[in-house]
């Protein structure tokens, strides 16, 4: 970390104590050292306990060495940089706010704790500067020099706190992004659980795959539960055009699930079944299925829709094997065999309900399908033909 030393010299750069004085203040620094951290465990609740035991003792050197780098600041001779004196104390003010994230603290405490150690520094140096006969002004100064030091060595440390947080973020996104990967390419769940571990990521006891266009993700993710994955459409695990990403989400099987299948229904998104969070897979499967067959909401309503889209060209064929009696008829009377043939099948030969499906007369019903028992013959009543046609013509 480059540390910029401008801030804590300023003005203050001026001022110069007396040898003598430094000597006396720098004597007493292991006992303002103790009293900082005294005063820091009495006032600061978040470190009561960590300062305690050898915690406390490393805590009270690095005040020590903190105390001594700005005496050094407030020794040093006319026409010497400062800036090497106090790097590597402003280097551990900057190790100090990395630390803490990784202990789980946030800045806050630290920043009070800073409070007040100043005031407990000032106080026992302003004691030392009063009975070492300096003047008012030098006195002035000092006060000024003591807390821009603090100044300087907090803002070292909210750096520190920021960087640590931000390198930490990414690496725990990267390793649920690697978490969700290894789920959509169905991973063993040993694998997983391991994966899920190392993220810090507790797995819910189902997950819900959602296609959904990427300019809704943000609006979605702020109304599902923070546990939602995200993968977007440029993962390699994906197999999506562009503009689609996928959320794999925690939900259950009741209420949760019908208030996602109504978020993702607004966004224009496709929902997937609900599966144990390690099958999630299968889940992505058939809302990607259902994706490229351009239908939204709970794949739930679609099942038959899916069975019937599984294989394109599997149907393709079953449809020409099924229309093939057809095949020496003017495209016109195909076409409306076809579509009479359909609606013969769907409503069970009611012919009511067949004329009223094609909006033609019932006569005009019995005449069509009479020409379709000249051509299909015994067929008509064949429990295999009339499932193949079903299928073919749905």
């Amino acid at each position: 970390m480059a540390i910029d030393v401008d801030a804590v010299q300023g003005d203050e750069a001026a001022l110069r104590l007396p040898p003598v004085v430094v000597r006396q203040m720098r004597a007493g620094m292991a006992g303002v050292a103790e009293k900082t951290v005294t005063a820091v465990i009495s006032e600061v609740p978040s470190y009561r306990d960590p300062f305690r035991g050898r915690m406390g003792r490393t805590i009270e050197t690095a005040v020590t060495v903190a105390l001594d780098g700005f005496l050094d600041l407030a020794a040093r001779q006319e026409g010497i940089d400062a800036g090497d004196q106090i790097e590597a104390v402003m280097e551990a003010a900057y190790a100090l706010g990395r630390g803490e994230v990784r202990s789980g603290r946030s800045m806050d405490a630290l920043a009070q704790a800073y409070r007040v150690g100043a005031r407990v520094a000032w106080r026992e140096m302003s004691a030392a500067a009063v009975a070492s006969g300096l003047d008012a002004t030098t006195i002035a100064r000092l006060a000024e020099l003591v807390f821009t030091f603090i100044d300087g060595l907090s803002d070292a440390s909210v750096s520190g706190h920021a960087d640590e947080l931000a390198t930490s973020g990414r690496l725990r996104q990267q390793r649920l992004d690697r978490l969700a990967t290894r789920i959509l390419d169905g991973a063993p769940e040993t694998e997983l659980v391991s994966a899920a571990d190392r993220a810090g990521w507790d797995p819910p006891e189902h997950l819900t795959a959602v296609v959904v266009p990427d300019a809704k993700v943000r609006s979605m993710r702020r109304l599902l539960d923070p546990r939602t994955l995200y993968l977007p459409e440029d993962t390699a695990a994906l197999t999506l055009e562009a503009g689609s990403s996928v959320l794999l989400v925690p939900t259950g099987l009741g209420r949760e699930r019908r208030v996602l299948v109504r978020v993702a229904t607004d966004a224009n998104g496709v929902v997937g079944p609900a599966r144990p969070w390690a099958q999630a897979s299968q889940s992505y499967q058939r809302a990607l299925h259902a994706h490229r067959l351009a239908l939204t909401g709970d794949t739930d309503v679609h099942l038959a829709d899916l069975v019937v889209g599984a294989d394109p060209d599997a149907r393709a064929d079953l449809r020409a094997r099924v229309l093939a009696p057809l095949a020496d008829l003017s495209p016109g009377s195909q076409e409306k065999l076809t579509a009479t043939l359909l609606a013969w099948l769907l409503h069970h030969g009611r012919r009511e309900d067949v004329a009223q499906a094609l909006f033609v007369h019932p006569q005009t019903v019995r005449y069509r399908v009479g020409q379709l028992r000249e051509v299909y013959g015994d067929s008509l009543t064949d429990p295999q033909f009339v499932r193949d046609a079903t299928i073919a013509l749905a």
